[in-house]
């Protein structure tokens, strides 16, 4: 006897039966049009795992009443390929083929696939966790429309959960489960936008509750633990260290705590580490320069101890990091210059400044005039002598612009009476 998961069991059979995805299924979007006119192409479903991806692609079919099968790029070969096409052959008809994890396509499976998705023969709904732009082969995406799916609402996962639990043919309807709207809304906010995540749960927690009450407390003993670890080489990996860094640049110490606590969770400390030391010199930068080796300490403080206990001083650097000031005039000082230095322009090195170390340098103008700054003595500042050291067509160029925050506000003052002496000097 097979035992079906809820999740499964739940499945819309028609596009109507979707819960959510409104963006892509409310009546006049592309893909709604698509299937109200019965002329589907083939499309890629991206979206993170448990979102909807199968249930639509299965619903799909059934509205359009046509033969759908089901392959994974991983388990399945050209074997299986071939007789999806050789059945859509002997029916003379369209097929609609769902390939799971079509981003893992070998180039054999794509050339094998490609001429009866161009004359029909199949319709290819693919599936995919990861970028399509960047993971999915490019002869595949171009004969595709792409659409992204969302994360469900936490009311429309309360509404998956109210039809699982009514439902008597395919639900839990003939167990007459009593859930208190409280116990559906904390089983919504543990699934995270996740209508297969919110239905397990509820499933674990019927499978385990000695009555027919399900509640909150019930659902926390059985879930154990809020399941948010994520995967080091997907997508949703680098959109949360894209959100952890933006965060913290952006200053809000709650939100960077919050995706702190996912990567900590997927156990990333490296991943972590390169966008605190990112932050520390691109975007608070010179408004407080201590930042920099005040994060590597942090930084190899949690390295010694180890997660849990490495929570700590990641958790203090992030909040000192998001309260700082901020400057990135530093990074964009070394882009600008690299952008010139890419743009082929030659540099030409004043000849006091060239190399002067060797045999008959002299004879070649290299090193003569040039004045040792230590010779110069200004006060607290130490050596400093107003000479020219930009190139002669350079010598009014700056790629610095500084910024009046935090402490650069210091050395902004000190840039500007620098290169004013400077350049009164050696322009006369």
């Amino acid at each position: 006897m097979r035992i079906e998961p809820l999740a499964y069991r739940m499945r819309p059979s028609i596009i109507e039966d979707v819960i959510g995805q409104k963006h892509l299924l409310s009546s006049g979007k592309p893909l709604a049009q698509m299937i109200e006119k019965g002329q589907l192409s083939s499309i890629i479903l991206y979206g993170r795992p448990g979102i909807g991806k199968t249930s639509i692609a299965n619903a799909i079919a059934g509205s359009l009443k046509l033969p759908f099968r089901k392959l994974n790029a991983v388990t399945n070969n050209k074997k299986d390929l071939e007789a999806v096409v050789q059945e859509a052959n002997e029916l003379n008809g369209t097929i609609i083929l769902c390939v799971d994890e079509l981003h893992r396509f070998s180039k054999t499976q794509i050339e094998f696939l490609l001429p009866f998705i161009e004359n029909g023969l199949l319709i290819l709904i693919g599936l995919t966790s990861e970028n399509p732009y960047h993971n999915i082969n490019p002869a595949i995406r171009s004969r595709c429309q792409i659409f992204e799916l969302m994360p469900l609402t936490k009311e429309e996962i309360i509404t998956g959960l109210k039809r699982a639990i009514a439902d008597h043919q395919n639900g839990l309807g003939d167990n007459q489960l009593e859930v208190s709207d409280e116990t559906l809304n904390f089983i919504a906010e543990m699934s995270g936008g996740d209508l297969r995540s919110a239905l397990n749960k509820l499933e674990i927690s019927f499978l385990t509750a000695k009555t027919n009450v399900i509640t909150t407390d019930l659902v926390k003993e059985a879930i154990q633990r809020n399941d948010i670890s994520i995967d080091k080489d997907g997508d949703a990996h680098y959109d949360a260290l894209s959100a952890f860094h933006k965060s913290l640049r952006g200053g809000d110490v709650d939100a960077a705590i919050l995706y702190l606590a996912l990567l900590i969770e997927g156990g990333d400390l490296i991943g972590i580490s390169r966008r605190l030391l990112c932050v520390a010199y691109e975007d608070v930068g010179l408004a407080k320069p201590e930042m920099g080796e005040r994060t590597l300490a942090a930084i190899q403080t949690a390295e010694r101890l180890g997660f849990p206990e490495a929570r700590i001083p990641l958790a203090n650097i992030v909040i000192e990091l998001c309260l700082s000031p901020k400057s990135n005039r530093a990074y964009m000082a070394i882009n600008q210059a690299l952008d010139f230095i890419r743009s082929g322009k030659k540099v030409a090195i004043p000849s006091h400044l060239k190399d002067a170390h060797y045999h008959n340098a002299k004879k070649l103008a290299r090193g003569i005039d040039y004045q040792y700054p230590h010779d110069f003595q200004i006060g607290k500042f130490g050596g400093w002598v107003p000479q020219q050291y930009l190139p002669n067509d350079l010598i009014n160029k700056r790629f610095y612009d500084p910024l009046e925050a935090g402490q650069e506000e210091k050395y902004m003052k000190l840039y500007e009476k620098l290169k004013t002496e400077q350049l009164k000097r050696i322009t006369k």
